[in-house]
């Protein structure tokens, strides 16, 4: 049964991942219709960022009190509500609307999951989950492409990814037995009888080491997005690439993500989560350091490749390093907490790297992701001395 629930959880990693890439797959056939400027994706963006930190912030609240499962396929359920508001909308105004519970949606469930995971399962899981969040991201431009170039319009593409999204939450409701603590010995309370009470914000930045892994969940999200979003403006305007050839190496990083963590997952059968992350950030400043270099596309390509590997097991490793690092009891509000920070990092970084690039040079770009990655890196080491009081984790790892 629990292995059934491990199956369930992959299910649900690819659903988180299939909505996440829509909007940008979408908006240059949708913000013609609606006769806005196209900078009004940032907009969109944004609102979906801001439900989805509120909601991470309030994910210990509602795990404790309703459990994982009912979290979870509310979330979803919200999610493919939201997902069939964007299919009917006519305006912009409707669009922003719907955005509120698009990320209200994704907060909760991704935060609580993650916690789940981390709880219950051992690293490798963690690491091929989140390889399945790829999976699901690379679907749903294609879902949105085969929409779009069949004729049926941005619309039907939303709308196919609600209807796989309903059905998920059928599977989830049905599910909900299966989603119970687990111990060693497979007995253990019900998720929704958690009689902890909920940490403030104030207590949870008052544990030690928590300051230093919100900073450094930041600093890794601030890395990742900055990357995806800037990559291939800095290819055709320092490097002299072509706007096709650029988007083709852009891909190479994701690619490099999605291979990097089915990879990962093997490679914590011999390291744990700190030697993972320690190891993530030397391949991305080997990375960086490419970027640095004057040969052309060649050196910019490996670096493409070497950062999308680097980033691959930081996410994972964090995560399910923080019952270990925090305790089991205080994990879901860490977690919950950590993906407010990284969300925060997603949507406000890449501006502030487009303000320099557009008042000073693009050819900053290397420079900003390595101050970046050594504040990441200085912030992981400081934690670690401070966390080794904390308490570990109780559950049976599978």
């Amino acid at each position: 049964m629990f292995q059934l629930l491990l199956l369930i959880i992959y299910l649900s990693f690819i659903s988180l991942g299939l909505p996440d890439s829509l909007l940008g797959s979408a908006w240059p056939s949708m913000y013609q219709e609606f006769s806005v400027p196209v900078s009004y994706a940032g907009i969109l963006s944004m609102i979906i960022a801001g439900g989805t930190i509120i909601s991470s912030l309030q994910s210990d609240r509602l795990t404790k009190k309703f459990g994982t499962g009912k979290v979870t396929a509310a979330s979803v359920l919200m999610t493919a509500v939201a997902l069939l508001g964007f299919s009917f909308s006519h305006s912009y105004v409707a669009l922003c609307l719907w955005a509120v519970p698009y990320g209200l949606g994704a907060g909760s469930v991704d935060a609580s999951l993650n916690n789940y995971v981390a709880l219950h399962y051992a690293s490798r899981h963690m690491s091929w989950l989140h390889c399945m969040w790829g999976v699901g991201a690379s679907l749903g431009p294609y879902i949105m492409g085969y929409a779009l170039t069949g004729g049926q319009g941005w619309n039907m593409g939303y709308r196919y990814i609600a209807i796989l999204q309903i059905a998920l939450t059928a599977v989830l409701i049905f599910s909900l037995p299966l989603w119970k603590k687990q111990k060693a010995g497979g007995t253990g309370q019900a998720q929704g009888e958690d009689e902890t009470k909920p940490l403030s914000i104030r207590q949870i930045i008052k544990i030690p080491g928590a300051k230093e892994v919100m900073i450094t969940f930041f600093c890794y999200c601030a890395l990742e997005q900055t990357v995806g979003l800037w990559t291939s403006s800095y290819l055709v305007l320092r490097r002299g690439v072509s706007a096709e050839t650029a988007a083709g190496f852009a891909s190479l990083y994701y690619i490099g993500i999605t291979a990097g963590r089915a990879l990962s997952g093997f490679l914590t059968m011999k390291l744990n989560d700190t030697q993972m992350i320690r190891l993530g950030q030397s391949f991305i400043l080997s990375g960086i350091v490419f970027l640095f270099l004057p040969f052309g596309s060649v050196s910019a390509l490996s670096g493409l490749i070497l950062m999308g590997l680097g980033c691959a097991p930081i996410y994972p490793s964090i995560i399910h390093s923080t019952p270990e690092h925090f305790g089991a009891d205080k994990s879901q509000a860490m977690i919950g907490v950590q993906m407010a920070c990284a969300y925060v990092g997603t949507c406000f970084m890449p501006p502030v790297f487009g303000f320099l690039a557009n008042h000073v040079s693009v050819s900053l770009f290397p420079a900003f992701l390595l101050a970046i990655l050594v504040l990441m890196a200085v912030m992981h080491e400081k934690m670690l001395p401070k966390v080794q009081g904390n308490s570990g984790r109780k559950d049976a790892l599978l």
